[in-house]
């Protein structure tokens, strides 16, 4: 066979540049959040994951808009220094720090419960926090670690603060989703697991997907309230995300970010669903890289997969017994 000498240098080293070339040329101008004159004077947003990367570039452009901006952080040390490099970047006072651990649901609950005690509105929420390359692991409370961090701590936060959200329409509920949606499986047993999707990568895909569906059942249930939901894809952007693989798949990712977008650029597309007048009263909908409307993967639109997430969803989390559970 030839393909061992086809894989041996310096063929193989071509693979990483043919992927950066591809990755270079699909990338379009996305819409500029600093062309847009949104005020948030009087507003509160939340991001969640806000310390570093897209999140923290969602957070500083939110600051600038003059927003009070809550950092939604799973460490104190790294969103307090995330606070101080805002406050310092943009003068704005109001943006301050509370700690939310979106594996658990304990901690989804106390984040709730302060926000609903200390905030008496709430403008935009963005659930930006997320994992991928985590060892299959069940938590304390009986569930997987990757989906619950980027799917079921999400769900169970975004419905904790949804009669906040109400009251302060219109308001806007923003998920960050990802292109590799196409890649996932929604089966409500891998929140448990009792099943497992088959490796790291098919776990955050099926997440993600489970983002969209997510999306567009809480978008059919928000129907004039004056909340939308909407969530995008920020595209192949340079952050920490591939941290927690090995050294190999780390490298490659080396390799390739010169023709990656900045997280400053893959937050563009977060910051046009949550403040642009062109999404106003647009929901359930999913946005490109370039802050496109885009058509998403066969499975994300299938409304009763949606309803079936949606009510093992509720089940696994205690809504069902009651908004606080």
């Amino acid at each position: 066979m030839e393909l061992p000498g086809a894989l041996s240098p310096p063929w193989w080293l071509l693979l990483p540049l043919l992927l950066g070339l591809l990755l270079w040329a699909t990338r379009r101008p996305p819409w500029d959040p600093r062309k847009c004159p949104s005020d948030l004077t009087g507003k509160t947003v939340i991001v969640t994951g806000a310390n570093s990367g897209i999140g923290k570039c969602v957070a500083m452009d939110l600051a600038r808009r003059n927003a009070r901006t809550i950092l939604a952080c799973r460490s104190r040390a790294r969103g307090q220094a995330a606070v101080e490099e805002i406050r310092a970047a943009t003068g704005n006072r109001a943006v301050v720090l509370r700690l939310l651990d979106t594996s658990s649901l304990a901690s989804v609950r106390a984040f709730a419960r302060a926000v609903l005690r200390e905030e008496p509105r709430l403008d935009v929420l963005v659930n930006n926090a997320g994992v991928t390359g985590l060892p299959f692991t069940i938590t304390s409370e009986g569930l997987e670690q990757t989906f619950t961090t980027n799917y079921l701590g999400p769900f169970l936060l975004t419905n904790l603060l949804l009669e906040l959200l109400k009251a302060s329409a219109p308001s806007r509920v923003v998920n960050v989703s990802s292109f590799r949606h196409s890649a996932g499986t929604a089966d409500s047993r891998f929140l448990t697991g009792q099943r497992h999707p088959g490796g790291q990568d098919a776990a955050y895909n099926s997440t993600k997907l489970m983002n969209l569906l997510f999306t567009a059942e809480l978008a059919r249930r928000l129907r004039g309230t004056g909340v939308t939901v909407n969530a995008l894809s920020p595209g192949v952007v340079s952050t920490s995300i591939m941290r927690h693989y090995g050294c190999a798949m780390r490298g490659l990712f080396g390799l390739l970010r010169p023709f990656m977008k900045s997280a400053e650029q893959g937050a563009a597309s977060t910051i046009f669903c949550a403040v642009s007048e062109e999404a106003e009263g647009i929901t359930g909908k999913y946005f490109d890289s370039s802050c496109r409307l885009a058509l998403p993967s066969g499975p994300a639109r299938d409304a009763a997969l949606a309803r079936k997430l949606w009510e093992a969803s509720e089940q696994l989390t205690g809504l069902t017994e009651g908004p606080q559970g």
